[in-house]
C-alpha cells in the first residue's frame, strides 16, 4: 500500500479537527446556521436564554462559548469545535467584548506555545486554536457599520476572518447584490484583511483559480438557515416556508450556504489551518516570545523579562535549526543506505552474471572438444 493510502486511512480513523467562531449581534442568524451546518440543535437562540428583570438595564456584556460536534463527512469523522459570542455588539459600550474574543483566541495560542515549550509533550494535547471566524453582517443593505469594521480590523490578525450576511432572504435578489457591492467597498476602502480565498494565475492550476475565484466573487455570503425539511417536487428539502413560497437552504440560486459548506468542511479546510499555523499563529508566538504582545491589562514586559522572552526566542530558534538539520543528516543516511543497497544488488547481479556466462563458455568448450575428438 502506498503511503498516501495509508495517510488517507488514518485520517479517516482518527478524524478532522476544524474550529469555527461564530459572531455577530443578535438576530443575524448566527444560531440558526450553527444547527444547520450541523444538521442538529446545538446551540440555543437567545430567545430561549433565560431573562433575568433585575438586570435587564446593565450591559449583559459577552458569553464565549465553545461546544464540540462530531460529524460525518463522505466518512470521515470530523469533530467540529463551536465557539459561540452571545451578547456581542448588544451592549451600549461593546469595548470589552472585543476584549474578551482577542483573549480568547490568543489564549488558545498561548495553550500551543507552552505545550511545545514541554520537554514531554500530552498526547491527550487537544489544540483548540480558532481555525475560522464567521463575522454575520445584519442584512440592512447599507454597508458596514464602525462595529463591523472594527471588529473584524482587531480580530483578522489573530483569525481568518470571513464575511457572511445572515438571513439573506429578508432582501430581494437586486438589495442582496448592492449590499454585497457595499460591504466588500467598504472591506477594500478599510483595508480590512478578510480571508478572501486567496489564488495565483501564474503558479495555481486552472481548477484551484477557477474554484477560489467563484468563491471569492460571493463574498460576503448570503446565508439562509433553517433545520426544518419541507417536501418540494416529491423531495424532502431543508427550507423556510412564507405565506408567498419558499426559500430552500442548499438551493444555490437561493443562499451561498452549499458554497460556504463545501468550503468549511472540505476543499479549504486544510488551507485555512495551515495559515492558522504557518502564518497567524506564528506572527503571535514571534510577538509574544520578543515582548510584542501586552499583557490584558494592557503592561508590557519589563526589560528583564524582555531580554528573558528574546533569550527564549533565539533558543526556540536553535532548537527548530537542530531539529531540521537532524531531518536532513537523517534523510542523508537513509539516501547513502538505500544507495549502498543498490550498489551491493548491483554487484550481486554482475557477479551471477559473470559466473553464468562462465559456466556457459566452459559448457561451449567442452563441445567444441568433444566434436574435434570425434571427427579425428
Amino acid at each position: 500500500m502506498s503511503s498516501i493510502g495509508i495517510h488517507r486511512k488514518k485520517n479517516v480513523k482518527k478524524g478532522i479537527q476544524l474550529c469555527i467562531m461564530v459572531a455577530g449581534i443578535s438576530g443575524t442568524g448566527r444560531t440558526t446556521f450553527v444547527n444547520t451546518l450541523c444538521g442538529k440543535k446545538v446551540l440555543e437562540s437567545a430567545a430561549e436564554d433565560t431573562y433575568d428583570s433585575k438586570h435587564a438595564h446593565l450591559d449583559k456584556g459577552i458569553n464565549i462559548r465553545p461546544i464540540t460536534v462530531d460529524l460525518d463527512e463522505d466518512g470521515t469523522r470530523v469533530s467540529l469545535s463551536i465557539v459561540d459570542t452571545p451578547g456581542f455588539g448588544d451592549n451600549v459600550n461593546n469595548e470589552a467584548c472585543f476584549a474578551e474574543i482577542i483573549g480568547y483566541l490568543e489564549r488558545q495560542y498561548d495553550d500551543i506555545l507552552a505545550e511545545e515549550s514541554r520537554i514531554k509533550r500530552n498526547p491527550r494535547f487537544r489544540d483548540n486554536r480558532v481555525h475560522v471566524l464567521l463575522y454575520f453582517i445584519t442584512p440592512t443593505g447599507h454597508g458596514l457599520r464602525e462595529l463591523d469594521i472594527e471588529l473584524m480590523k482587531r480580530l483578522s490578525p489573530r483569525v481568518n476572518v470571513i464575511p457572511v450576511i445572515g438571513k439573506s432572504d429578508t432582501m430581494t435578489p437586486a438589495e442582496l447584490a448592492d449590499a454585497k457591492k457595499l460591504i466588500m467597498e467598504d472591506i477594500d476602502y478599510y483595508k480590512i484583511p478578510i480571508y478572501n480565498f486567496p489564488y495565483d494565475v501564474e503558479e495555481d492550476d486552472e481548477q484551484t483559480v477557477e474554484e477560489n475565484a467563484d468563491l471569492r466573487a460571493k463574498l460576503p455570503f448570503a446565508i439562509i438557515g433553517s433545520v426544518d425539511y419541507i417536501e418540494i417536487g416529491g423531495k424532502k428539502v431543508l427550507a423556510r416556508q412564507y405565506p408567498w413560497g419558499y426559500v430552500e437552504v442548499e438551493n444555490t440560486r437561493h443562499s451561498d450556504f452549499l458554497a460556504l459548506r463545501s468550503a468549511l468542511m472540505g476543499s479549504h479546510l486544510a488551507e485555512l489551518k495551515e495559515i492558522t499555523h504557518d502564518f497567524l499563529y506564528e506572527n503571535y508566538r514571534t510577538e509574544k516570545l520578543s515582548g510584542g504582545v501586552e499583557g490584558h491589562l494592557g503592561s508590557s514586559l519589563n526589560p528583564e523579562e524582555l531580554a528573558n522572552q528574546s533569550f527564549l526566542l533565539k533558543e526556540e530558534q536553535l532548537r527548530r535549526d537542530e531539529e531540521k538539520l537532524r531531518e536532513i543528516e537523517l534523510k542523508v543516511q537513509r539516501e547513502i543506505t538505500e544507495k549502498r543497497q543498490e550498489l551491493l544488488a548491483r554487484e550481486h547481479e554482475l557477479r551471477e552474471m559473470e559466473a553464468r556466462f562462465a559456466r556457459e563458455s566452459s559448457l561451449v568448450s567442452q563441445d567444441d572438444s568433444s566434436v574435434n575428438n570425434e571427427q579425428e
